[in-house]
């Protein structure tokens, strides 16, 4: 199982999930850590109001503080790594990351392949000739 650490911008509660006006994704994202949590996933999260030692401590959430600000929160980290930032992932991605719900217990990382067939760094003239940078 991995460790997913979910580092949030300044909320008026730890989940956000309070007062009058309640932000209908922070609502769904407390259900979608309840129920990874429920089945065993290893998740933490972090409001930057009441948490600021777990932010300064550690040196990821730290150096991206620094580029990015706390406007670049939420920061999702699985095992250390930055997984997602901006954005809260929804209950299948926590799922993952967790491991909960894959059988070999890998994290899969949705990355799309973007070069062309038989592209990437190399590429061919009108008459075949093949170069590469």
């Amino acid at each position: 199982m991995s460790k997913v650490e979910v580092f949030e911008p300044a909320l008026c509660c730890a989940t956000g999930v309070c007062g009058e006006d309640v932000d209908q994704q922070l609502v769904t994202f407390s259900a979608d850590l309840d129920f990874v949590s429920s089945r065993g996933g290893d998740i933490s999260r972090y409001n930057l109001a009441s948490e600021p030692r777990a932010f300064a401590e550690n040196d990821t959430v730290r150096a991206f503080l620094h580029v990015a600000g706390s406007v670049g929160l939420p920061l999702v980290l699985v095992d250390g790594v930055t997984v997602m930032t901006g954005r809260y992932p929804d209950r299948s991605q926590l799922a993952a990351w967790a491991g909960i719900d894959t059988p070999d217990g890998k994290i899969p990382l949705d990355i799309e392949d973007t070069t062309a067939a038989g592209g990437g760094c190399c590429s061919s003239d009108s008459s075949g000739a093949t170069s590469c940078c």
